[in-house]
């Protein structure tokens, strides 16, 4: 994978890859950006996957700028073509460096999803992420942290995910409460979307757990924020592995700077207001469901500790 750093850089990177026909995958919010491209689709989210193959059959790569959405989006498209994907996240989410990907209605309900996507290269820019509404802001941030929790103990991990993942949460902890406080201080967006970066390289080499699958199962069937879900989610999924994850969970509090991590996810994901499922409409009597459809998804199989249906929507209550 190619980073480069500044939206100058893109067409340097584009060459670089031989890429000279990207089709464009954004939303109309990014309509005023000067991007190279030979066709565009501004659906996002989408599920016409095929539509979107057949609209790229002259293209030789795809350029995807927005959030997981777009990327996501791309990277389904990618998958199915072979295309090469090139992304320009804008937001703190880490799906530029994961293959797998999830695709969603326009309403952003779950349709499915797969793996295998052809990444190739990523442009930061932190100047795009600096009109964030604060709760995307924390959500994604937050989705962020919880790549760096679950990179350190899921079954994926290793070494270099252990590294970027430490890496990760100390930079996300650090700049996240300061660009709450001062949503225009460039360096603090900077230092967020560097810390983003990292946690989303750990996540591609480690993969997902417990509380990803919680998330995903939620925010897929009521098409709510994953990254919003993400915060709620976390607490309980480190509190369920800490029996058998301790030590890891413990690393994950050095990098806070506390003992109690958990806690301290607790405070980060206040900041954006999240604290509670019923807040964001999912119904009680759900749950169960829920905690079942978690239970097969692949992060819950990836987890330290293996968590039955019940127990999940038992996790799932605990912060309803």
């Amino acid at each position: 994978m190619i980073v480069r750093w500044g939206l100058q850089e893109l067409p340097g990177l584009m060459e670089e890859l031989g890429i000279e026909r990207p089709l464009l995958i954004a939303s109309e919010r990014w309509s005023n950006l000067d991007l190279p491209a030979a066709g565009r689709w501004s659906e996002v989210p989408s599920h016409r996957i095929d539509e979107l193959a057949a609209a790229a059959e002259n293209a030789d790569g795809l350029l995807a700028v927005g959030g997981g959405s777009a990327i996501d989006l791309a990277k389904a498209v990618s998958a199915a073509t072979g295309l090469p994907v090139v992304s320009v996240p804008t937001t703190y989410a880490g799906a530029e460096w994961a293959s797998n990907f999830g695709i969603r209605d326009n309403e952003r309900r779950m349709q499915g999803g797969g793996a295998g996507a052809n990444l190739a290269g990523i442009v930061y820019d932190p100047d795009l992420t600096l009109a964030l509404p604060l709760e995307v802001t924390v959500g994604t941030a937050m989705n962020a942290l919880a790549h760096c929790a679950e990179a350190l103990y899921v079954k994926g991990r290793g070494h270099e995910s252990d590294v970027l993942a430490i890496e990760g949460a100390r930079t996300i902890n650090e700049a996240l409460p300061r660009v709450v406080a001062f949503p225009q201080d460039r360096q603090a967006r900077t230092k967020l979307l560097a810390g983003a970066d990292v946690a989303g390289h750990a996540l591609g080499i480690a993969g997902l757990g417990l509380g990803h699958a919680m998330a995903q199962a939620v925010g897929g069937r009521y098409g709510l924020p994953h990254g919003a879900l993400n915060a709620i989610c976390l607490p309980p999924a480190l509190r369920f592995n800490e029996p058998v994850a301790g030590a890891e969970i413990a690393r994950f509090g050095e990098a806070l700077g506390t003992a109690a991590p958990i806690e301290r996810v607790r405070e980060l994901a206040l900041l954006g207001g999240f604290e509670r499922l019923r807040d964001l409409g999912v119904p009680e009597e759900d749950l169960d469901e829920l905690g079942y459809t978690a239970s097969q998804r692949g992060g819950a199989k990836a987890n330290p500790r293996p968590a039955e249906p019940a127990e999940v929507a038992k996790l799932l209550r605990s912060v309803w």
